[in-house]
């Protein structure tokens, strides 16, 4: 499979845009059959929905660039059980999910097996302070929420799934998840009020 590095900007052109959710397309069915230049344009029409859904759910543009990486290949080894029940870009959509939140419980498993020895230290980030003078905008401030919090709120206010879903595809219970998304508003909402 040929490899390809994520185009800088992250914008979506107006072609990609009128046929990321156009109904059963020819062109899946062609990538499905091994052709690499049909999936790269597939590529190149989702890239952008992809790396902002990894953005938006991991704390760091570099980390997001990994993720939509690995939805890509996953996306290509899997792209044969496509049915075509929903648009492609509906499926893409749901496999960039998955991925994404199978590496954060992969990433909370590492850091639960690190056993502290001697000397402790600080295994969380560095809190990212805003430049004096600079605002933070909603962007920030989302990347800036606990993961569990951050996660629902993506899912919930910014991708539109209900709390069933997001409890079943995230393992918690659905109060849980409802619990989060409070959580999350409420310090967006301080967050940006400062």
């Amino acid at each position: 499979m040929t490899s390809w590095a994520l185009p800088l900007p992250f914008a979506r052109t107006a072609d990609a845009v009128s046929s990321a959710d156009a109904p059963v397309d020819p062109l899946v069915a062609t990538a499905a059959r091994g052709d690499e230049g049909a999936f790269e344009r597939l590529y190149r029409a989702h890239v952008g929905r992809v790396y902002a859904l990894a953005l938006r759910l991991a704390d760091d543009a570099g980390h997001a660039e990994q993720l939509t990486q690995d939805v890509f290949v996953r996306a290509w080894e899997r792209l044969a059980s496509f049915r075509g029940e929903s648009t492609f870009g509906t499926w893409l959509h749901r496999l960039a999910v998955n991925v994404i939140l199978t590496d954060r419980r992969s990433a909370w498993r590492r850091t639960r097996r690190i056993t502290p020895s001697g000397d402790l230290i600080d295994l969380e980030p560095e809190a990212r302070a805003p430049a004096p003078g600079v605002r933070l905008d909603l962007e920030q401030s989302i990347a800036g929420l606990p993961p569990g919090a951050r996660t629902v709120f993506v899912l919930h206010d910014v991708e539109g799934y209900e709390h069933a879903e997001i409890a079943a595809m995230t393992g918690i219970a659905v109060g849980t998840s409802k619990a989060q998304l409070f959580r999350a508003r409420r310090l967006l909402r301080e967050a940006l009020e400062r």
